[in-house]
Formats: C-alpha cells, structure tokens, sequence
C-alpha cells in the first residue's frame, strides 16, 4: 500500500500540494486578517452600546460534560493492514474524540489507543449499498457493474462505516441489529459534535473567520451554502484546500491506477487520504500562527476603536446611505420577482420539520419526569431518586435517548429551492437544527435540577411528587417560551444564509464595479473598520431582513408549530431563578448515596481523568471482563434501556397502575408446570384445636373425581394439607346458605344456556352425595355439634377464582366459635339444613 501512494505522489507532486495548500492559506490570511479587525469593531461597538435581543426563561449549565465521558463498549473493526477483523474496544471521552484500544483493560490501564478518529466531516453508514454508491462515484471514469461485490466482506450482516470524501474511512461491524442502532446513534453524535467545532463564546475570531472564508470562497464564484464547513479551523481550511485540490489530484492520477476496478478504488482512497493528511498538517501550523498575530495586535486595535468610537460611526452611517442610493433599487427589485414568492415556501419547508423536533425533545423530556414522579409515589427511596435525577442530568447528551428528536428534523428537505439558492444540501440546517435542540434540552434539565434542589432544601423530601410536579409545570412553561424564540432566530438565520447569498450573486456584476469609489469616502485611520465589500452586504441584509421579520411573525400569528407560546411568559419574569444559575450543578450521586452510580469506570489517564478518578458514562454500556462475547459485542446496563423500549414499559407500567389483566407468561419452573397439567383446587376447612394438633402439613396420595367447568372429569391423585390460623369473624358478617346459593344461581343466569344445564346438573349430583354422607354419619357426632352450634349458622362462601388455569372453592372458616370447637358444613338447598361429613365433600370447579 505504501508502494502505490509513493509511486503517485513523488516528491515533485508533494511539493505541488504544498505550494497549493501556502497559496490558499496566503488569500484567506489577507481576508482573515481584515475581518478580524471589522469583527472587533462590531464587538466593542455592542459592549459600549449595548442591546441584544430576549432573555432565556431557562438555565444554562457552564460545562455540562465535567467529569464525563459518553460511552464505551466493544465491536468489530476492520484492518487494513492485514485485511481482517478484530475485537475493538472503544471510548468515547466528552471532547468526542473516538478512541479504539487493543482491550478495556488496555484502556483501564491508560495505555495509549491504537487509533483515534475526529469524525469532523464524516458520515456515519448502515448499509454497505449506500456506502458503495458513494465509493463508486469517487472515481467518475470508473463505473461498477451490476451486483458486483465491495472490496471488503463485512463479517456481519450490521455494519458500521465513517465516510469522508478525502480522509481514511473506518469500518466496524456489530452482531445485533439492536447493536448498530445504538451504535449508528453515538457516531452520528460524534459527527455532529466535532462538527460544530466554531466556538460560539468567541466573539472576534469566530465571527472573523466565518466571513473571511465566505468571502474567499465568493471570491471564486461560490455564493451558496458549504457542508463541508466541519470542524476546527484548520479541519475547514484542509476541506477548503481539497475543494479544488482534489478534482485536480484525480483527474491526473485516476486514469493511471492499474488493476480491478475495486483495486483502483481503494487505492485512490489510500492515495487520497495521504494528501488530505499533508495539506491537514499544513493548515493546522499556518493557522495558528495566524491566529496568533493577530491576536497579538487586539490590544492596539481595541485601545484606538474606544477612542474613535461616535467618529467611526459617524463615517459609517455616510458611507451606508452612499452606498444604499445604489444599491437598495436594483436590491428591491430583485427581492420582489425572484425572492419574496419564495419566501413562505422556505419557510414552511423549515419550520414543519424542527418544530416536530422540538416537540419530540419536550415529550422526552417529559416522560423521563413522570418516571421521576411514579418513582416517589412508589416510595422508590433517595437512592432511587438519585439514580432517576443522574440520568436526567445527561440526558441531552444521550445520543440513544435524544435519536428520536434527531430524526423528526433530518426529514427537512428543500427539495425545489436548492438548485434556484444554490443550496449544497440542507445538512447544515439539520446539524444546526440538532445543535439548539441539545442545548434546549440541557438548559430544560438543568433549571429542573435547581428547582429542585431548591425546593427540597426549603421543604425537604416531604410531598417529593407534588414538588416534582410544581417544578415540572414551570420548566416546561420556560422551555414553551425559549424553544419559540430560539426557533424564530433559527428560522430567521436560515432564511439569510439562503436568500443574502443568492442576493450577492445577482448584483455583484453591477454593484461590485462602482464600490472602489466609496473607499474615498472613509478616512485612512478607519479604514481597517469599515471596508466597503462589508457595508455593501449590510445594505443587501437590511434590504431583505424587513420582509423575513414580517414572515416569520405571520407564522407566528397562524398558531402554527407552537410559535406563539413565547407570548405567554414575559422576559425576565422569574429574576429570582437566574440567582440559581450561578450554582454548581448537583451531583445526585453523592447527595443521595455518596456512591458511583452504576455505569461508572475507572478511566484514569484519559483526558481529564487523573489517577484514580472515576468518570461517569452518559450512556452506560458494560462488558463481562475477562470474557469474550462472541455474540454481543456490548451489553447496556439496567435503566439505560428506557428510551429505545420506552413506550412498552411505560405502557406495563400503566397496566400494573390501572389494575389491568396482564398477558399470560410461561412457567418458570417445573412445579408450575406440573400445576397447568394436574389442576389444583383448594379448600379451607375448620379443624379442632384437639385434631389440629394431630394434623401436619404434607402431601398424601389418594384417588377422588373432580368436575372441571367444562364437564370434563379429573382425577384428584395427590391431597396437600397446610394447617394454618385463621382469625375468626363475627356471626353478623356471615351471609345465610340460603343467601349465597340466590346470588350463585342469579349469577349463573347470565351465562350460556349449555353452561347452565351443565352446572344444574352438577349441583344435583353434589346434593345426592351429600344426602349419602349425611344417612353414613355418626349420629353421636352429628347431635353433639348441632347442640354446639345452636346459636349459630354456618354458610359456604362463593367460588374464589385463584388462576386463569383453574379455580378454588374457600369452605368458611370457624368464624365466632371458640377454638377447639369444630364447625360443621351444612348444606341448604330447598329449606333443608344437613351438616356434611368434610371428607365426603366432592367440589365442582366454577
């Protein structure tokens, strides 16, 4: 393999690729360093002027992912080297930055990785077709043929494959389908972290490299949207770099590559990642420097910006009104015929799909609540609590958990406006969709933490579900709010990053020529503030960004996608929650329990984990040690498995709440088996307190016929005897014989025809047996515990169902007699009282 990259990319070809990559870095480091300028003005202007737009109702924690890493587990990958398949270890630290170790004990140890991987850039694949589609349009002049086989053989049916279209691409391979979900979720996480690698906090930098690259690439005639803008600065420059490098690299060396048509492709691939690797490295030194000379020349540039403040702006509002007699007809113009009949349609295309989105992390957000809330009215206990509110802490970092609220925004689709805006893709949208979606939701779940933590300090754990619950209303009411002003700037900034770009490019021919002229106009101490390529922008924003304002504010009106909610709260309304936000997050583990929670692993020797220091997982993934898993290359832990199955057990949950019948389940052991096959019926009956010192608990065998329900006969093979105290009753609760036989035959009377012959017929069938004990007892007997019960009745309760398989008949128990006195059973049917020999009683199966 080093053979083939060597032998395309000789010293002469480096040296090509190297001269490319400083003439690149020398256009963007003119234009970075004239806007870093422009962006400090803007940053000290709004300092001293102050402004900005609503105050968030919620929270915001400083560094959600302290003393966290997000997962870890086991799977497949494939090696190039040797073109084989081994068991991968991987960790997930909270820079996102994927670690592959040899083993978990080489991880433990905190030995180095075999191999990291900065998913800026990359897309995470599920199929090897679609990941084939993209291999064979790599090189345009090779073309597959139909049900032609991939250069690799993936072990399993589930793979797992990170895509870039210049850097090394990584395949994995899981044993589950469960397995690649959860799997597919964590990278596609990973990619959208290390994606959104801009700092937002930095007000000079970011927002100066942010136009120097969209000037540099308007420059060279790309007005419209980029995806590949991935990463750290230096990531984004090698993408800018191989933009154009990298057409050029495979015109020349595709046609040369020898072999099938597979060989060819990977060998491009292992060519291409060589030269991304070289102008990466490049970048990353060029960049730095830059950003470090002009960090150095902030002091001066602030120093003489606070001084000549009201005089630049003076001169800027001159230059604006020159600048817009020219450009605000012909900008107005233009906004009428091609931009505002489009405009709504945008809209719509935008909104439907993130307010789902946003929708879907409130309801999930929710649902973790009322688990929170059945656990205190099951009396879970503080280390339940604890466990529920860890959790809930992480939440909006759980890549499985936070899935389902990813995927309603990635169904946006511009379908028809791309190719009129020169829109690349709408994966820009999405990933900047998702990105406000995590932060709404750790925002929601940090203000929740505060107020409890509150409410429990003032009011301690008393009335736990009714605090929740008070907590509960008001957070979601600030999420309401947050999450419709937050979507309307969203929505707002998309509309510009579409239409301005699309703007520029239709009136730079005519307005580009006439702005040299305008540079007169301002004075040469200014001139580092105010350039005109600048203010001719502001002029084209300010033209179009009335009608966006009125559109979004006509959404908003139609109560259509819950945009109208931030209506309801009033800024600043709740000044005394913000005195929270300066608290420390609370670490539920150690205020309930003061142990790890589950989860937990030593990571000592990995980033932010000392020796010693234990770091909590997000998403708690767990394997036996010692012990391969050839079939489950990663096992979740108990609790961690309430988002992919959550709606099957909270629908359980609620079964078992409302007192719903739960489905049959199989037996579990043999006992329970032997019970489904040989019926077992029950019957309580009074003992002396002489004969109950002679009874014990056993099983005898003996020979008897039940009836079943159905008619069927059985035949009683074994008598288990279980003497037990029972406490007695008084005689005003018992019911007369005559009473419970009205209501069992009243009851019957609702049933079947044929199930009431049925049961007729048993019942003459009981009474002749009885009728044979009575004539067969002892007389003695029978006068002495007739005098004894004078005074009072005995009476048969009616049939006690035990089981869906079978059922029980319960005897009365010697309710009101003194203990060592026997009770008799007595039969009343037809007026008649008879007293019943126990033993002689055959029972009928309702």
């Amino acid at each position: 393999m080093g053979d083939v990259v060597s032998s395309h990319l000789d010293e002469s070809r480096r040296e090509m690729i190297t001269a490319r990559t400083r003439d690149v870095m020398k256009e963007f480091s003119d234009v970075y360093e004239q806007q870093y300028a422009v962006a400090l003005f803007n940053t000290v202007r709004y300092e001293i002027e102050g402004g900005g737009g609503t105050q968030s109702q919620l929270l915001h924690r400083k560094d959600p992912l302290a003393g966290r890493f997000i997962f870890s587990g086991s799977l497949f990958q494939y090696l190039e080297e040797n073109r084989k398949w081994r068991n991968r270890f991987v960790s997930v630290p909270n820079s996102y930055i994927i670690s592959l170790y040899e083993s978990k004990t080489a991880h433990e140890r905190g030995l180095h990785p075999k191999m990291t991987i900065n998913c800026a850039g990359y897309k995470a694949l599920t199929s090897m077709e679609e990941y084939m589609e993209l291999i064979n349009a790599s090189l345009p002049g090779i073309t597959a043929k139909v049900g032609n086989n991939p250069f690799i053989k993936c072990a399993t049916e589930f793979p797992l494959i990170l895509w870039h279209p210049y850097a090394r691409h990584h395949y994995f391979c899981v044993m589950t389908e469960k397995e690649q979900k959860k799997w597919h979720a964590v990278l596609q996480d990973c990619v959208r972290h290390t994606n959104n690698g801009l700092p937002e906090e930095s007000t000079v930098q970011t927002p100066a490299f942010t136009d120097a690259l969209r000037l540099h690439r308007q420059a060279k005639g790309h007005y419209g949207t980029w995806d590949m803008m991935c990463g750290q600065p230096p990531q984004i420059l090698a993408n800018l770099v191989m933009e154009t490098l990298h057409p050029e690299l495979r015109n020349v060396i595709g046609p040369r590559l020898k072999g099938k048509m597979q060989q060819k492709q990977r060998n491009w691939m292992l060519i291409s990642d060589a030269v991304y690797k070289q102008v990466l490295t490049q970048t990353t030194g060029q960049y730095d420097a830059l950003a470090e000379a002009c960090e150095a020349q902030r002091v001066s540039l602030d120093a003489r910006l606070r001084t000549d403040m009201d005089q630049i702006i003076t001169s800027k509002e001159h230059v604006n009104n020159k600048i817009r007699a020219l450009v605000l007809p012909k900008a107005e113009q233009l906004l009428r015929n091609s931009v505002q009949p489009y405009i709504s349609s945008i809209l719509e295309a935008l909104m439907e799909p993130t307010s789902r989105g946003f929708s879907e992390v409130r309801e999930v957000f929710f649902r973790e609540l009322v688990e929170i809330s059945k656990n205190s009215l099951n009396g879970g206990g503080k280390e339940k609590l604890g466990e529920h509110m860890e959790r809930l802490s992480m939440l909006a970092f759980h890549p499985v958990k936070m899935q389902s609220s990813y995927e309603k925004v990635e169904q946006l689709n511009l379908e028809g406006l791309q190719q009129r805006f020169d829109v690349s893709s709408p994966s820009v949208f999405v990933s900047r969709a998702q990105i406000l979606m995590r932060e709404q939701m750790d925002n929601a779940v940090y203000t929740f933490e505060q107020l409890l933590q509150q409410s429990l300090e003032a009011q301690g754990e008393e009335d736990m579900c009714k605090n929740i619950q008070r907590c509960q209303d008001r957070v979601l009411k600030k999420y309401d709010y947050d999450s419709s002003t937050v979507r309307k700037k969203f929505f707002r900034e998309a509309l510009l990053q579409i239409i301005i770009p699309y703007m520029l490019q239709q009136l730079s021919p005519t307005c580009s020529p006439e702005l040299p002229r305008f540079k007169e106009l301002i004075f040469e101490d200014f001139s580092r503030f105010l350039l005109v390529e600048n203010l001719f922008e502001e002029v084209v924003l300010q033209s179009v960004s009335k009608d966006i304002m009125m559109a979004v504010k006509e959404a908003a009106v139609q109560r259509r996608h819950n945009l109208y909610r931030d209506s309801i709260i009033l800024t600043n309304s709740d000044p005394n929650l913000h005195l929270l936000g300066e608290n420390p997050s609370v670490d539920w583990a150690t205020k309930f329990g003061g142990d790890e929670l589950e989860g937990s692993v030593n990571v000592g020797g990995i980033e932010g984990g000392g020796s010693g220091k234990r770091r909590r997982q997000v998403v708690s993934m767990i394997q036996l040690d010692g012990v391969p898993l050839p079939y489950e290359s990663c096992l979740e832990v108990p609790g961690v498995e309430l988002i992919p199955e959550e709606d099957a057990e909270m629908s359980e949950g609620l079964e078992e709440d409302m007192g719903l019948p739960e489905d049959p389940k199989s037996p579990d052991s043999v006992n329970e088996i032997r019970d489904l096959i040989n019926p077992v019926v029950e019957m309580v009956l009074p003992v002396s307190e002489e004969s109950q010192s002679d009874a014990t608990n056993g099983t005898e065998p003996t020979t008897g016929i039940v009836t079943m329900e159905d008619g069927v006969h059985e035949v009683v093979t074994h008598v288990t005897t279980v003497v037990d105290d029972v406490p007695s009753k008084s005689p005003r609760e018992k019911s007369s014989p005559q009473t419970i036989l009205q209501q069992l035959i009243g009851s019957k009377k609702q049933e079947a025809e044929k199930v009431e012959h049925q049961q007729e017929a048993a019942i003459k069938n009981a009474i002749e047996e009885i009728e044979i004990a009575v004539q067969e007892d002892d007389s003695e007997r029978i006068a002495e515990v007739s005098a004894t019960n004078s005074d009072y009745e005995s009476s048969p309760k009616p049939p006690l169902a035990t089981d869906s398989s079978y059922s029980g008949f319960q005897s009365p128990t010697n309710e009101g007699l003194d203990e060592g006195e026997p009770q008799p059973i007595t039969n009343s049917l037809n007026g008649e009282d008879k007293i019943i020999d126990p033993v002689e009683v055959e029972v009928l199966l309702a």
